[in-house]
Parts: C-alpha cells; structure tokens; sequence
C-alpha cells in the first residue's frame, strides 16, 4: 500500500487514499503509524477519499497522531491540496475539499503554494459553550493565571496574548496541557501563545492531541485573527518556529491562509506492517 509524507513548515503528515486502504484507518492504527518507532512517524494523517458531492474535488480527514480526528488543519490542508493536484485529482488552480469543518476552497499559487480561504472564524462556538460573545475568558495553568481568547476556525483556538520578551521562556510542556485539557473547553483546545510586533505575529503552538510543534496552520490564524480583534493590521505575517506564514482577516473574520509545502517521500507499507495492522481489527 502505497503512502506520501509531506510537511510543511516542519508540521509533518503521512497521505493515504481511502480506496487503497484495505482496512479501516482507526484510532489504534493512526498511532502506529505515526510512532517513529514502530510505524513511519509523523505528526498525524491526511485521508483522502472521492465525494458525493460533485462541487468537491476530495473528502479529507485529518487524524492527530493520538488517534483523535481533527476538524482542520492548516498545514495539513495545503499538503493535501498540493498532493491532490500532483496526483491529478484535479487540474484545476481553484477548487474545493470537504472536511469535518466545512468545505475548504484553495487556490494554487505555485508548485509547491496555495492559498486556502479557511472560512470565517467566531468566537463563539460549541468548544466554549460558557463562554461571552467576545469569546475572552480567564483560567490557570501551570501556577499562574492567563487572559485568553477563544476564536473557532473549523477547530478551536485558545489564544493568549504575552509580551515579546516572555514568549521564548515559556516552558508550553508544563503550561500547554493544563489548558488543552481545561473544563471550560469540553472538545479540549489548541493554544497559541503570541506576541505581536507591527504587523508581525510571533506565536508558539501547543497542538490539541500533539504538544509543542513547530508551526500550525489553525493555530497562526488564531493568534492573527486575536492580534487583528486587538487593533492589529488585516494583513499579517505569523512567524512559528517552523516557518512563516500570511494571514488575512476581513472585518468580518474570513480568513485566507497563504503559504507552502512540499513532499518529503513516497513509499509503501511492508507487508509484515500491513498484517499487524490488520491484526488491530476491533481496536
């Protein structure tokens, strides 16, 4: 069974299609999989099938290397926009995908860019049922209090605002999990720990299921769309540690993600792998 692994901004994912598949991808196996020891290793999977929908190019679902399925993923989309079009399930610069958050609408800037409209973010939503209409709050984390803000960009965002010179000394290893995993959020939380520079983002992620990463596609556009609810520009550029991506923000909180990513090798499952996963089944 064949496989692609594709990363971008150092966020990396194995690509599967669905018919070729011979088993269901579930929870137990995506863990395998994503085990840099006993499977291939990675930052979680993209699974692509055909749609029902004839506006749709592809379904994509998006699994967390704990097993967990995620609503979206910003990196993880644009790998598998640009896989789609290398793999000629489309020759089209503009289409659109289906995922657990809603069609995604991408538009191909290069061999290895895209554009995605990413939808319109809110900052309330069924991730942060007691939360006000301006989505802020307070909780505590790791021995200390932080002000946050809740946005929902087809998965939830915690995002927390501190001062440049904090943002580096911030251990997300003993603050992260404590907010992931706080009451207030019933489908837990990304967090996005940001500081803005003019129009510049700088922001440290702490991935939902994942930990500390090197970039997110969703968790820039949480910190910007803050940074922008803030007084900050429309247009802004988000520096993780992986990498820099754009973020535009209309007043009304679309969002256009602009950035790339590239294949970083094609292989296929051996078959002693292939009849231990089978051996999952009902796991």
């Amino acid at each position: 069974m064949k496989f692609e692994k594709w990363q971008a901004l150092g966020n990396d994912y194995l690509i599967f299609e669905r018919a070729r598949l011979p088993w269901e991808l579930t929870g137990t196996r995506v863990e395998w999989l994503c085990d840099q020891h006993f499977g291939i290793g990675a930052d979680g999977i993209l699974l692509l099938s055909e749609s029902e929908d004839p506006e749709l190019v592809a379904e994509l679902r998006i699994f967390n290397p704990d097993g967990s399925e995620a609503e979206l993923s910003g990196n993880g989309a644009r790998e598998a926009i640009l896989y789609l079009r290398r793999n000629g399930w489309t020759e089209e610069d503009e289409f659109a995908i289906g995922t657990a958050a809603g069609p995604i609408r991408p538009t191909i800037t290069g061999e290895l860019t895209c554009s995605v409209a990413m939808g319109r973010a809110s900052t309330t939503s069924k991730d942060y049922p007691s939360g006000p209409e301006d989505g802020r709050g307070t909780l505590e984390s790791g021995g200390r209090g932080w002000e946050f803000q809740h946005v929902s960009i087809g998965n939830p965002q915690c995002a927390i605002l501190v001062p440049a010179d904090e943002l580096d000394g911030l251990d997300l290893g003993e603050i992260g999990p404590g907010i992931e995993g706080n009451g207030l959020f019933p489908n837990r939380t990304n967090v996005s720990f940001f500081a803005v520079e003019g129009d510049r983002v700088r922001a440290r992620i702490f991935e939902r299921g994942v930990g500390e990463t090197l970039s997110s596609g969703t968790g820039a556009s949480g910190a910007a769309v803050t940074a922008f609810l803030r007084g900050a520009p429309d247009r802004l550029v988000v520096e993780l540690e992986g990498g820099e991506l754009q973020v535009e923000i209309s007043p009304e909180l679309d969002v256009r993600l602009d950035g790339w990513a590239e294949p970083v090798f094609a292989g296929e499952l051996s078959p002693e792998l292939l009849q231990a996963l089978a051996e999952l089944d009902g796991e």
